[in-house]
């Protein structure tokens, strides 16, 4: 089969610098787990470097085109080929549970969405890397006081040790995106289980942002503050000042509040 067209739809834009794939294929450890899943590999120009680790590699790919290319010109592919959409297939029905490594070069149009189910999967992803819009690469790694930081900084933040790791240019990219990108590496926190209700936690921090400019005693006041807990001066800020940890004494408090 020749090469495959880039579907706009799908939001394809196909690596095609050999070194940067391999560059972010040595950005996982490989360590503390037996399997990694490439989301979107296309042609296949990072799964060529994946496959050469002594790691199980397995690639979901929902375009029928590119499945086809790598069923001919992957061998060592086979039975690894997942042709599903990552965000509605059940993964387990491949991993039944075991720990699995994510990498890939995302489809910008979903690559928010990959992490949100990266972080339901947080269980089993303990290492996370990949390219992505460098804005979005950006957001998921800023710290407080950051204008661009925000739920998916936070949120991500919670469980994950986050790193940017370099920028990548359009012109290396069929056919080139108009943005430049972003490639970072998510490594799970030793101690991912948050000291608080994680659902709680979670409506805590969309609430918060969702207001961003106003402080956290008027944008959390559907949470039915008790007039004492607002005279608290964690209160007194907007929610960009805080960091994952006093988000976390946030909801401890309101929690507490809630008894």
């Amino acid at each position: 089969m020749n090469q495959v067209k880039a579907k706009k739809h799908l939001g394809q834009h196909f690596l095609t610098d050999e070194t940067i794939a391999s560059t972010i294929a040595d950005s996982l450890s490989y360590e503390g787990y037996d399997n990694v899943l490439e989301i979107g590999p296309g042609m296949g120009v990072l799964t060529k470097y994946l496959l050469e680790k002594s790691i199980t590699t397995y690639v979901i790919e929902i375009d029928k085109d590119s499945v086809s290319y790598l069923d001919t010109h992957y061998p060592k592919l086979q039975g690894k080929i997942i042709s599903k959409d990552f965000l509605k297939f059940n993964i387990n029905e491949v991993f039944n549970g075991k720990p699995f490594a994510i990498i890939g070069n995302f489809p910008y149009n979903i690559s928010t969405q990959i992490v949100f189910r990266c972080l339901e999967l947080r269980e089993q992803v303990p290492e996370f890397s990949g390219m992505f819009q460098k804005e979005v690469a950006e957001r998921i790694c800023s710290k407080k006081g950051s204008k661009v930081y925000g739920i998916l900084s936070v949120l991500v933040q919670a469980f994950y040790e986050a790193e940017y790791l370099f920028t990548v240019n359009p012109e290396v990219f069929n056919p080139p995106p108009k943005i430049k990108s972003g490639v970072l590496r998510l490594r799970r926190k030793v101690d991912f289980h948050l000291p608080c209700s994680e659902k709680m936690f979670f409506s805590v921090v969309k609430t918060g942002f969702q207001q961003r400019r106003k402080t956290l005693r008027n944008s959390l006041k559907s949470f039915g503050l008790s007039d004492n807990l607002k005279e608290d001066t964690i209160f007194d800020l907007r929610p960009e000042q805080l960091s994952v940890e006093q988000f976390i004494e946030l909801t401890q408090k309101i929690e507490a509040n809630a008894v």
